[in-house]
């Protein structure tokens, strides 16, 4: 056996080094290696974000194509299965009959959302008289603004003159008017993409799942797949067909109070209701901005202006706060927070399309991480049902824990 000297010439460590301990060497290697797991992993994330912004013109259809085919689940069934009819037949139908309602409600809300736009230049002066009282708050807040500007930044603000005003006003129209035919273009491109991608969904979804489980290498990979998709289609399916029928009618009152307080075109303030109830939050509170504004531009007077969105907001609460919750927290709940924090994130990210898709999408990766060992804490944080437990029996567990 060698001695102490023989192992610390072999080595090549001079006689008064110690022997460095071989568990240390591994321990610090775990360490360093742990670090670099995590930048990958940092790397990782903001490389496919990075990716999701700048393809978004590809991958949103896809993304509502999925969205909607969980939306089909139940009417596709029920042609397949209840009325024996083809996979390919029963799809093409759904979409036709899909395309048909929201191609004949644009077409019939398109005549008075034209109409509007063209009477507000118009109204312009007589709205600037109804809210003549808020003038001195806001002109005072205007001016407050430009001296801390002018402080912080060293220099006077000047206001523009009115030719350059107008020379660039001319110059905004016209890049408005690029921009919306460009803009267009994009949306109709986009609704064509995701109408064949929901077709092929439709059709050949299961074969795509079947062929994903088959390549599963153990049992419990197979089996976790299976759970997992069978989750998402329950739940988010169960959500979104929920939220589509509060929204209708939270759409539908929102015309019948249009039409009993006199507002023109009830149909097309009752469907921006519903189609904006699909945002949490922002979208509820930009219906009632818009309520107002067109309360403006109907009604003489500034207090009957305030009813319709009054009665907007009431509607909103009675659906959000009471009965859609109680619909939904059986079955499926999210935290406020992270759908707050979803909802700003991907309106970030892909602008109102995402902000649509925020719900769906969170709904989806906390089922995905409630089947993912080592994502279920962050599973269990994003949402689940409710506990009845308060801070007191949560502290008497604690104690009484050994």
């Amino acid at each position: 056996m060698p001695d102490m000297n023989t192992a610390k010439r072999e080595s090549g460590l001079a006689d008064d080094e110690p022997i460095p301990d071989p568990r240390l060497d591994r321990d610090i290697l775990r360490q360093h290696m742990n670090v670099r797991d995590i930048c990958v992993l940092i790397l990782t994330i903001l490389a496919v974000f990075y990716s999701l912004y700048f393809t978004s013109a590809i991958i949103l259809p896809f993304v509502f194509a999925l969205v909607l085919n969980l939306l089909m689940i139940t009417p596709m069934r029920l042609l397949h299965h209840k009325l024996r009819l083809p996979r390919h037949l029963a799809a093409f139908l759904l979409i036709v009959v899909m395309f048909g309602i929201v191609g004949g409600i644009a077409t019939t809300i398109s005549v008075p959302a034209a109409a509007w736009l063209s009477k507000a230049s118009q109204t312009l002066p007589a709205l600037q008289s109804k809210l003549a009282v808020l003038h001195a708050p806001i002109d005072a807040v205007q001016n407050s603004y430009a001296r801390l500007s002018a402080m912080f930044s060293g220099h006077h603000v000047h206001t523009s003159t009115a030719l350059s005003g107008q020379i660039g006003s001319d110059s905004a129209l016209s890049k408005l008017g690029s921009s919306v035919l460009a803009g267009t273009r994009e949306v109709v491109s986009g609704f064509f993409t995701m109408l064949l991608m929901l077709f092929f969904l439709m059709t050949d979804g299961d074969t795509l799942l079947r062929r994903l489980v088959e390549i599963m290498p153990t049992f419990a990979d197979k089996r976790r797949i299976v759970e997992m998709s069978s989750q998402i289609e329950q739940n988010v399916s169960l959500y979104l067909v929920t939220i589509t029928l509060m929204n209708l009618l939270v759409g539908l009152a929102n015309m019948v109070q249009c039409w009993a307080t006199g507002m023109p075109n009830p149909l097309l303030w009752g469907v921006l209701a519903f189609l904006l109830n699909y945002i949490p939050i922002i979208g509820p509170l930009t219906g009632v901005v818009v309520y107002f504004i067109v309360g403006l531009f109907s009604f003489p007077s500034l207090l009957y202006a305030l009813v319709p969105p009054s009665i907007y907001l009431l509607i909103h609460f009675l659906e959000g706060e009471t009965i859609t919750p109680m619909l939904l927290a059986r079955r499926f709940t999210l935290n406020p927070v992270f759908v707050m924090g979803s909802l700003l994130f991907w309106d970030w990210m892909w602008g109102i399309s995402g902000a649509f898709l925020s719900v769906p999408m969170l709904a989806v990766f906390k089922i995905v991480c409630d089947h993912i060992e080592t994502l279920a804490p962050l599973g269990h944080v994003l949402g689940g049902p409710p506990r009845r437990r308060t801070l007191s029996t949560i502290a008497v567990q604690f104690q009484t824990d050994p």
